[in-house]
């Protein structure tokens, strides 16, 4: 059954104007370990390519929150989720404890899908609650 959806629309402009004012501290803000890797990686062959990737994890994060109800504050923080991509190329969420432990006893689960054009991202979660 589903429990909640979640949508955030980003612009790509935003985000490279912020990185520009405060470009490892907005990072930091964003992204957690796992993730800072691969910007970094996206980034060093192509800026866009950085910033690109940086939207579609700040709009999959505020997805979840808004599809788990919480919206950005515990159990749900920029850190509590971590979208990475599984082996097969799909991305997912990787949850840390305690946004992890939140979901499992509420018998929680999320799906996400991102899509970018031109100017902007696109990330639409789903979290369906399992009896």
């Amino acid at each position: 059954m589903i429990y909640g959806v979640g949508t955030d629309i980003v612009q790509i402009d935003r985000i490279q104007a912020a990185l520009k004012r405060e470009n490892s501290r907005f990072l930091s803000k964003i992204l957690g370990p796992l993730e800072l890797v691969e910007y970094e990686k996206r980034n060093h062959r192509n800026a866009e390519r950085g910033a690109l990737y940086l939207a579609t994890r700040f709009a999959a994060k505020e997805a979840l929150s808004k599809a788990i109800g919480t919206g950005m504050r515990f159990p749900m923080t920029w850190h509590a989720a971590q979208l990475l991509n599984h082996q097969d190329g799909r991305p997912e969420f990787a949850l840390n404890d305690e946004l992890g432990d939140w979901m499992k006893t509420r018998n929680l689960c999320a799906f996400v899908s991102i899509s970018d054009e031109r100017d902007v991202v696109c990330a639409f979660v789903i979290v369906e609650k399992s009896e």
